[in-house]
């Protein structure tokens, strides 16, 4: 008998995106698409093609060049939104086209301005739009959770008359419990008598903080398809985490009785990659990735996990890829050993990226007695922002000083389009501050700084920060980080990167004039 499998849908690149403050480039979505393929996933939504040129040509590039998993792209219930994406995923090798289109009598009043009647149909005519095109095609009734129960049931066995594939029962607000959530489910089923045509989906928000516990209490009810985001980002209060669900699954398959295909020693290389890329921290009490997750401070669980890891331990963290022991390199460690570092850390590195990469941790090397896995991995975050991120300004040189008593000054030198060289000063309320201010005069560009976070790497004085920032202009946030041994450069380096993706994405061809002149 074949084992029973629930399908695993990412939307990091889509609805993670709607995290506030999180805007990635082409690139860096496609970075993440290879790494969620390497994850196995089996469905990766890579973007909104309708909603930007920069989010068509995203889903257009994932659906050409990932190969393994079926690349989505999401489309309102309009002729446009269904013909874009079609547009963009026409290339790839496994498409599908995800329609929705709000159910609940609150959106439908509130939003749609509709009634339930043109709802259906559009729902019917937009389904069968998307099925000329492709055969894959799934639909989401949004606010399902708080659609009448019998509208629900006619508005799925009509969509899946029209070709549906799969049918996704989106919890849109967090609104669900899972009890509830369960038996809508078997409602469902026992009442949409073509049900058995489509997979059954469910996409879970957390308002409540129930979205892992609505998806698993789904699959117990006979749902086949999860979808949810890596590390748990999304809008609002974000999706759910999906590799809390894969490892719950994994971890109880006596309750749950299915199974997935992911390569759950994926799961730590993969959730780093989207802290970086996002900026988005994880807690360190985060279940399965956190920095606390495999760490015991109390002694009776250090004495157990001693005589048996299994009597603390319900994971083991190297399943989900977690690094083992750390290799301490330090200034003398050559090529040999820093290749060998990071390919067990997850990087794959051609000859002359590691002559690149080799000449920063030298440098880093000279002002650190020890560089742990947790540096590498900083510092190699540091190389995929310089590869990947758009450059418009770099910060060649910076000089500060401060102090209780005296008024903190800065100075920076950038370096900008056509080679030219642009440097000012500035004082400010702190040393952050004054640096912040005096790359906005170097510059021309200036936003309001919205969020400022800072952590160490790892313990010690001689500890790596990495800076996360976010700036804000005219209502719009873009995201920065960087890292340094110094703070106050990392913060630097993390401004300079906002200001870097708010020209890029805004389209800013004719940057400001500085207030200085090129040298």
């Amino acid at each position: 008998m074949a084992e029973d499998r629930v399908t695993i849908f990412d939307t990091t690149l889509r609805d993670g995106e709607q995290s506030a403050g999180i805007g990635m480039t082409g690139d860096e979505k496609l970075e993440i698409a290879r790494q969620l393929a390497r994850l196995r996933v089996d469905v990766i939504e890579a973007g909104f093609a309708a909603s930007s040129p920069g989010d068509f040509e995203a889903v257009s590039t994932i659906a050409r060049e990932v190969k393994g998993p079926v690349i989505a792209s999401l489309a309102r219930a309009h002729p446009n939104d269904v013909d874009q994406a079609w547009e963009a995923l026409k290339g790839g090798e496994n498409p599908r086209i995800h329609v929705f289109l709000s159910s609940s009598d609150i959106h439908i009043m509130h939003q749609l301005h509709k009634n339930r009647e043109e709802v259906m149909d559009l729902a019917v005519s937009m389904v069968g739009r998307a099925k000329k095109y492709c055969d894959n095609v799934e639909f989401s009734p949004m606010d399902a959770t708080r659609t009448t129960p019998e509208y629900l049931y006619q508005l799925l066995k009509a969509v899946i008359d029209a070709g549906a594939n799969t049918v996704n029962i989106a919890d849109t607000v967090g609104y669900a419990i899972p009890s509830h959530f369960a038996r809508l489910l078997t409602d469902i089923q026992e009442n949409v008598p073509n049900m058995h045509r489509a997979v059954l989906s469910v996409h879970c928000h957390n308002d409540l903080g129930l979205a892992v516990s609505n998806s698993l209490a789904a699959v117990q009810a006979g749902a086949r398809q999860v979808e949810g985001c890596i590390n748990g980002i999304g809008e609002r209060a974000g999706n759910a985490s999906l590799e809390e669900i894969i490892m719950g699954i994994r971890t109880r398959q006596d309750v749950f009785q299915v199974a997935t295909n992911v390569d759950t020693t994926q799961i730590y290389p993969t959730s780093r990659m989207v802290s970086r890329i996002t900026g988005m921290s994880i807690q360190p009490n985060k279940s399965v990735i956190g920095e606390n997750a495999f760490r015991h401070a109390s002694g009776i669980h250090q004495d157990g996990i001693l005589k048996e890891r299994s009597t603390y331990e319900l994971m083991d963290p190297v399943s989900i890829g977690w690094p083992g022991n750390a290799l301490v390199l330090g200034k003398l460690s050559g090529r040999a050993g820093l290749r060998a570092r990071l390919e067990a850390l997850g990087y794959m590195l051609s000859r002359d990226e590691l002559d690149g990469v080799f000449e920063a941790f030298k440098l880093l090397a000279d002002k650190k007695h020890e560089v742990t896995d947790r540096d590498l991995e900083s510092l190699m975050a540091e190389e995929k922002r310089a590869a990947t991120e758009p450059i418009t300004y770099t910060l060649d040189q910076i000089q500060f000083s401060g102090g209780d008593h005296d008024i903190a000054t800065a100075t920076v030198r950038i370096l900008g389009p056509n080679e030219a060289v642009y440097s000012d000063a500035a004082t400010g309320n702190g040393p952050v501050d004054a640096v912040c201010r005096a790359i906005e005069r170097a510059t021309g560009v200036g936003a309001k700084l919205a969020d400022f976070n800072v952590r160490s790497v790892t313990e010690g004085l001689d500890s790596i920060g990495e800076v996360m920032v976010r700036v804000d202009q005219d209502g719009k946030v873009f995201t920065g980080r960087g890292a340094s041994t110094d703070i106050i450069v990392a913060s630097a380096k993390a401004y300079v990167s906002a200001l870097n993706r708010l020209i890029s994405q805004e389209g800013l061809d004719n940057v400001p004039e500085p207030l200085t002149t090129p040298d």
